[in-house]
């Protein structure tokens, strides 16, 4: 039968209690010896008690204490858990040392913030980019050596819901920074900032670029759009031997000019990095005016577009951007909806702000390609877009539109039974 470490313990405890009797029996008192029997047995676990403290508080782990019995087996478990304990240790502080040193190597700034935005920890790059010094800035709140507002307001915001924030260096005002915020840990932040100076400077030629082709376009446009007009209109026999070249040239000159508007207002909402103008707009009075152009566009095909208003519901934004934004929506619903469809334009408010939605009976949207419609001339079926006379840049102007009044767009479509298109704003912006 295998021995337990309370099998000497209890050995111990019987030879005790039969010297103290062997000893009470001697003096003639029994009480007395088991008195000074159990002095002595507790005695000696006090006095490995005391060995047991001053080995942890010692902090010599590696001398494991003499000691049999149960006592033997209390330093043993201790030495055990002390060694699993130091080997976890030692692998966390591998672990660390190689998060470092990774994060050492990588070109963006990266800083560890604690529970009071004090800086932890950071890495070289963030010398370079932020102008962090490893002597005097460790431990100081972050808020403190960066002052930039934006990035307070950001700070304050824990990231904006993982929206990275730009800002200029505050090394180099001439360095543009995309800074990311991410929680990790208990109340640790991580905070990235990379320098996209170049990408900047990359898309700042881009929308250059595309606003002053579009302006240089509309000119020729116009006076070509003109010419063709005077001659269409003029009713002699040539015009009519080429009406129909002319036709074309016309709605050709006229889907360009549609296409240079957009561009230049898309360029327009690109550079403009203001908050909108906090008008008074009345979306009822704009949604009615839609409503007729959508008609007009339309035409003999016969779309049954009605409307679903709140009379009282108003909204602080800018009107020329919201009249562009809806107009888009609901052109899109004519224009990809068969002749004789509904197109349901509504506008409401409930508990968590504005809504305007536009619900169309249309061909409807397949679903891998919802993730992508609001980029820039991306088309579903580029044949039916042109067809339809479409710019292929409507639905980034309304990205670009919503970004501005915080708002966010949401699509419900299922190919061949139509598309909901829904729009939220947030209840700050009701009047």
């Amino acid at each position: 039968m295998p021995t337990t470490p309370w099998t000497p313990e209890l050995w111990r405890l019987l030879w005790s209690f039969l010297a103290a009797t062997l000893f009470g029996a001697v003096v003639g008192n029994f009480w007395l010896g088991w008195g000074l029997g159990l002095a002595v047995y507790l005695g000696y676990h006090g006095w490995q008690l005391r060995r047991l403290v001053n080995w942890l508080r010692s902090g010599k782990t590696r001398n494991i204490p003499e000691a049999g019995g149960i006592w033997g087996e209390v330093f043993h478990y201790i030495y055990q858990r002390q060694r699993k304990h130091q080997q976890r240790k030692r692998q966390l502080e591998e672990m660390l040392e190689r998060f470092q040193e990774a994060t050492s190597a990588l070109p963006d700034a990266t800083v560890v913030i604690g529970r009071k935005d004090e800086i932890l920890w950071f890495n070289e790059a963030a010398a370079g980019l932020l102008g962090l010094h490893s002597s005097q800035d460790k431990g100081q709140p972050i808020d403190n050596l960066l002052r930039h507002p934006d990035f307070i307001t950001y700070l304050n915001q824990n990231g904006r819901g993982g929206e990275p924030l730009r800002i200029p260096s505050p090394v180099d005002d001439g360095l543009t920074l995309a800074v990311h915020l991410i929680n990790y840990g208990r109340d640790q932040r991580l905070l990235v900032a990379r320098d996209i100076s170049q990408q900047q400077r990359l898309e700042q030629m881009r929308r250059d670029f595309v606003a002053n082709v579009s302006h240089e376009l509309r000119t020729p446009l116009t006076v070509i759009s003109g010419f063709l007009e005077t001659l269409m209109d003029s009713g002699d026999e040539c015009a009519a031997r080429w009406q129909r070249s002319l036709d074309l040239m016309h709605q050709q000159g006229a889907r360009m000019q549609h296409l240079v508007a957009d561009l230049l207002m898309l360029s327009r909402l690109e550079t403009d990095r203001s908050s909108p103008p906090r008008e008074l707009v009345e979306v009822p009075a704009l949604l009615a005016a839609i409503r007729e152009d959508a008609l007009l566009l339309s035409g003999d095909k016969g779309h049954h577009v009605t409307v679903d208003t709140d009379a009282d519901l108003r909204l602080y934004g800018a009107e020329r951007e919201l009249y562009s934004a809806f107009s888009n929506i609901v052109g899109n619903a004519v224009r990809y909806t068969p002749a004789g469809g509904e197109v349901h334009i509504r506008w409401w408010r409930n508990g968590t702000g504005a809504h305007f939605s536009v619900s169309d009976t249309g061909i409807g949207i397949p679903a891998e390609h919802l993730p992508r419609l609001t980029e820039r001339f991306y088309r579903v079926d580029t044949g039916r877009s042109r067809e339809v006379g479409g710019t292929g840049l409507g639905l980034a102007i309304v990205k670009h539109v919503l970004s501005r009044h915080n708002a966010r767009l949401r699509i419900d479509s299922m190919p061949g039974k139509g598309s909901t298109f829904t729009i939220d704003f947030p209840a700050d912006r009701i009047a």
